[in-house]
């Protein structure tokens, strides 16, 4: 009796202690990110910093010996290399978004990111054609996000560069997802490589940051220390690398129990729970930062959401068999 309940899969409690800290780590991630982006106007420099604190975790946990280092051959790293890209360009809109905004607009707008991955996967082979009531799904989705941009009295008012840059992040998360699948699938799936739910996310992070590294020089290096010096002398050093410190190690655990998470249920269940923490994120943000929230925003995040809920359910359905003919 008990090794089949063991077979079964994860137990009940194992679950939800992932989904806790999954939530938890989110949540505490752009409660401090949204502090650090706030005391410093360097935010390619703040999406590289978060990525040092996982490359370092990364590394402890192989030298100690507490986790398997993956054994890549150069073909697999390369083949992850654009995958490290996306996560690159995915994490760093979703800071520069919430640096330049609201966290809860950034919130709202990434929401819309099933409509990003509906459209890659029509571009891009293999053609990946949904349910109609998922693409149907889509236009709640659309509608949602535009009605929490227009306030009351004074008609459409968005951010604009916040817009662009979690929009940026939407399609590059969607990318990543479209180019990542079978390339993840094939590494967990050969034991040798040692490539769990853990160390691929690890493998990513330190791609990702090496990616995110030349775009600080590029955008920000003759900046950087100027502003460097601004935000510690009105805030100090210590409540600046603290909160920049705290922001990567919750960055990376979220992702972490995330990804396990998704590993013992499958992407569908993760998809519909990562929708209800946007939910959550949108509240505490608000209540944390005192971001306003007027009720167009309130009913079109709600509605935007509700649509990502009933996209991710919609886009697994399976078609009906056909009967055969007598």
């Amino acid at each position: 009796m008990g090794s089949s309940t063991a077979a079964s899969g994860p137990s009940s409690l194992k679950l939800v202690g992932l989904v806790a800290a999954w939530y938890a780590g989110n949540t505490f991630y752009n409660i401090y990110n949204k502090k650090a982006t706030n005391m410093i106007h360097a935010h390619w420099f703040v999406a590289a910093a978060q990525l040092v604190v996982g490359v370092v975790w990364s590394m402890i946990m192989w030298g100690t010996g507490m986790r398997k280092t993956p054994n890549l051959t150069a073909s697999d790293i390369a083949a992850c290399v654009p995958i490290g890209l996306f996560a690159c360009l995915a994490h760093a809109g979703s800071v520069l978004a919430m640096g330049v905004g609201a966290v809860s607009f950034a919130q709202i707008v990434k929401a819309c990111e099933p409509a990003f991955a509906a459209v890659i996967g029509l571009l891009l082979p293999p053609i990946d054609v949904k349910p109609m009531l998922a693409y149907a799904m889509l236009i709640p989705i659309v509608g949602g996000v535009g009605l929490a941009c227009v306030k009351e009295g004074k008609g459409v008012d968005i951010n604009v560069t916040a817009f662009a840059w979690a929009s940026m992040a939407n399609m590059a998360a969607a990318l990543k997802g479209k180019v990542g699948g079978s390339v993840t699938k094939s590494l967990k799936g050969d034991k040798s490589k040692n490539m769990d739910s853990a160390n691929v996310y690890a493998v990513m992070n330190i791609i990702s940051f090496l990616f995110n590294v030349p775009m600080v020089v590029i955008a920000e290096m003759d900046t950087l220390q100027v502003e460097w010096d601004k935000a510690t002398a009105e805030h100090g050093a210590q409540a600046l690398i603290i909160n920049i410190a705290l922001s990567g190690f919750f960055f990376y655990i979220y992702n972490e129990f995330a990804f396990a998470f998704t590993a013992n249920v499958g992407a569908v269940t993760s998809s519909v729970l990562n929708t209800a923490k946007r939910v959550i994120i949108i509240v505490v943000s608000s209540i944390v930062f005192v971001e306003p929230m007027e009720r167009n925003t309130v009913i079109g995040s709600a509605i935007a959401i509700g649509g990502t809920f009933a996209y991710s359910l919609a886009s697994k359905v399976k078609p009906a068999a056909k009967k055969k003919n007598a």
